[in-house]
C-alpha cells in the first residue's frame, strides 16, 4: 500500500484549549487536501456535524501527534477517520536511537530533514496562550489561523520528505492506536474527588504521621529529612550489604531501594515511605471538573514504543496506594489489566527455546527455571523455596535487561560469585535463547538497527549499547498494561477479559 493509492490525502491541524484534567476544547481547524491544494479554515462556530473535507477509508488523514487532533474530533462529535498517518510517531520511529538536534516537535522534525521551519509567531508563547484560553487579549483569530496554517504547511513538507521512509501498512496500525489513545485521554479515569481534596488539604500532616509511624523502627529521619549516614548505620547494624556508588557513598536511588526491599523485606516499609514522600505531588494530579483524571499519554514516546505519561499528572504514575482514589460510578467497575511475565514469554516465543517455553507455560517461570537448573527439588513451591525463587527471578529480570555480573550482584545484595553462578545457570539452561540473543546483538551491530514484528525500529548510534539491543525485542514487542478508563458494567469488563486477554 502506498500514499498515492488514496483518493485524497488530507493534512489536518487543530488549535485547542487544554486545561489540565479537562477535555480539549477545539478553537479552530486548518486542513489541506494534498493533491488538489484545497484549503479549509474552520472556526469553532463552523464545525458542523462532519468535516468539510473528504472522509472514508479511501482518504488518508495525516496529522502530527494525531491523538490531539482526534481528541478534537471527539469533542466536536465527528466520526474517527478510518486511515490515520501520524508523522510524529513515524518520525520517532525513523530516528529512534539517533540524535534529534532540534527535538521531536513540528519544528524539530522538518529541521532534521534540512527543511525551513519558518516559525513566524513565537510558537511556544502562542501555544501557551491558546492552551490556557487566554489568547483573546493577545492574538486575533486571523493570527491563530495563520499560525495553524503554518503548521499544516510544515506538515506537508515533512510528509514529502518522510514518504520514502514510511512503512505505510504498519504506520496505519500505529495510527489506529493513536485513535485509541485519544479515546482513553478523552474518557479519563474517574477519581474520588472528595477524598483527593481531603488528602491534599491534610498532606503535610499525613507526611508527619507516616514518618512517625514508619521511622520508629529505623531512626533515620530528622524532621522530614532522610539522613544518609543514619541509614548506612542501620544497614550495618542489620547486616545488610547496601550497594554503593562510585563515590563510595551508599546508593539511595528508588530502584536500589526497590530491589533491596525484595531481598530484605525489612527495607520495604522505608522504601514505601521514601517513595510516598518524594514522588507524590497531589496538586499535580490532573483532575477535571467532571472528576476525571486526564493527561497526555505520550504514546510511542519511549525507545521501545511504549506510552510515557507524566508520573505526577497521571493516577498510575505515583505510589500504588494512590490508585485507591480511583472510584467508578455506582453499579460500574474499572478493570486495570497487566500482563504476567510478558517479557519472559516474548523471549521464549521469539527465540524458540523449548525449555524457556516450558517454564513460561508452567505459570511460574522463575521457580521453573530454578527447577530446570537443579537448584531446587521438582516439588518445590513458592512457599517452600521462596528465597531461592527470588534469586532466580532477579536473574531472569537481569538477563532481560542485559545486566552483567556486578550489576546482578548489587541487585540481589550477594557476592559476585553468586551472581556469576546464576548467570551461568541461565546460559546453560536456556542455550537456544542465548544463541538467539547473540544473533540479535550481532544483527544490530552489523546492520545498524533492529525492528519489531510490527515495524518499530531502534537504530544504532556511534556508541551502541549492547544491553539496549538485547533488551529491545522483549520490551518493544510487548504491550503496555491496559487500563479500561471508562466505567464499564461488570458484564462488559468480563467479556473484554475473556475475549482479549487470553494468553498466546
Amino acid at each position: 500500500m502506498r500514499i498515492t493509492e488514496f483518493r485524497e490525502v488530507v493534512l489536518v491541524d487543530f488549535e485547542f484549549t487544554a486545561i489540565p484534567g479537562e477535555r480539549q476544547v477545539p478553537l479552530c481547524c486548518v486542513a489541506f487536501e494534498l493533491r488538489s491544494g484545497r484549503k479549509f479554515r474552520i472556526w469553532q462556530n463552523e464545525f458542523g456535524s462532519a468535516p468539510p473535507y473528504a472522509t472514508g477509508s479511501d482518504v488518508l488523514f495525516v496529522a502530527y501527534y494525531a491523538s490531539a487532533e482526534l481528541g478534537c474530533y471527539r469533542a466536536i462529535g465527528w466520526s474517527m477517520p478510518p486511515r490515520v498517518l501520524d508523522l510524529y510517531v513515524e518520525f520517532r520511529n525513523h530516528t529512534n536511537g539517533r540524535r534529534r538536534p532540534a527535538g521531536s516537535g513540528l519544528l524539530g522534525a522538518p529541521a532534521y530533514f534540512g527543511l525551513d521551519t519558518n516559525p513566524g509567531i513565537e510558537k511556544e508563547d502562542l501555544q501557551k496562550a491558546i492552551g490556557s484560553d487566554v489568547w483573546q487579549s493577545r492574538y486575533t483569530p486571523a493570527e491563530i489561523f495563520d499560525y495553524c496554517e503554518r503548521d499544516v504547511l510544515a506538515l506537508q513538507r515533512l510528509l514529502l520528505a518522510m514518504s520514502p521512509h514510511i512503512d505505510l501498512p504498519r504506520a496505519l496500525l500505529r495510527g489506529r492506536y493513536m485513535a485509541a489513545a485519544s479515546a482513553m485521554q478523552y474518557a479519563g479515569i474517574p477519581i474520588d474527588v472528595e477524598t483527593l481534596l481531603r488528602t491534599r488539604g491534610s498532606w503535610t500532616d499525613i507526611q508527619d504521621e507516616l514518618i512517625k509511624a514508619v521511622d520508629r523502627d529505623y531512626g533515620v529521619f530528622e524532621g522530614r529529612t532522610f539522613k544518609r549516614e543514619r541509614w548506612a548505620s542501620w544497614c550495618v547494624n542489620q547486616n545488610i550489604p547496601w550497594p554503593q556508588l562510585a563515590t563510595g557513598q551508599i546508593d539511595l536511588s528508588d530502584e536500589t531501594f526497590r530491589q533491596m526491599a525484595k531481598a530484605y523485606p525489612r527495607v520495604a516499609p522505608m522504601r514505601e515511605l521514601r517513595s510516598s514522600l518524594s514522588e507524590l505531588r497531589l496538586n499535580d494530579l490532573a483532575v477535571g471538573r467532571d472528576g476525571r483524571n486526564r493527561t497526555v499519554l505520550w504514546a510511542f514516546q519511549s525507545r521501545t514504543g511504549r506510552n510515557q505519561p507524566s508520573n505526577s499528572k497521571y493516577i498510575f504514575g505515583p505510589s500504588v496506594w494512590l490508585r485507591g482514589l480511583i472510584k467508578p460510578p455506582p453499579g460500574h467497575g474499572i478493570a486495570y489489566i497487566d500482563w504476567k511475565q510478558q517479557e519472559f514469554g516474548i523471549a521464549a516465543a521469539l527465540s524458540g527455546d523449548p525449555l524457556m517455553q516450558q517454564a513460561y507455560w508452567s505459570g511460574d517461570p522463575y521457580l521453573a527455571f530454578a527447577k530446570q537448573a537443579g537448584a531446587v527439588p521438582q516439588d518445590a513451591t513458592k512457599e517452600t523455596h521462596g528465597p531461592q525463587r527470588e534469586l532466580f527471578k532477579q536473574c531472569v529480570l537481569a538477563v532481560q535487561y542485559g545486566m552483567q555480573e556486578q550489576g546482578l550482584a548489587a541487585k540481589i545484595a550477594q557476592p559476585p560469585i553468586v551472581a556469576r553462578d546464576l548467570l551461568r545457570a541461565h546460559r546453560q539452561t536456556y542455550q537456544v535463547f542465548w544463541r538467539w540473543s547473540d544473533t540479535v546483538l550481532d544483527t544490530a551491530i552489523l546492520t545498524g538497527s533492529l525492528h519489531t514484528v510490527f515495524g518499530w525500529y531502534i537504530h544504532a548510534d556511534d556508541k551502541p549499547n549492547p544491553r539496549s539491543f538485547r533488551n529491545f525485542p522483549m520490551q518493544a514487542n510487548g504491550l503496555n498494561s491496559y487500563a479500561l478508563p471508562v466505567a464499564l458494567p461488570p458484564s462488559v469488563v468480563s467479556k473484554f477479559v475473556r475475549q482479549y486477554m487470553t494468553p498466546f
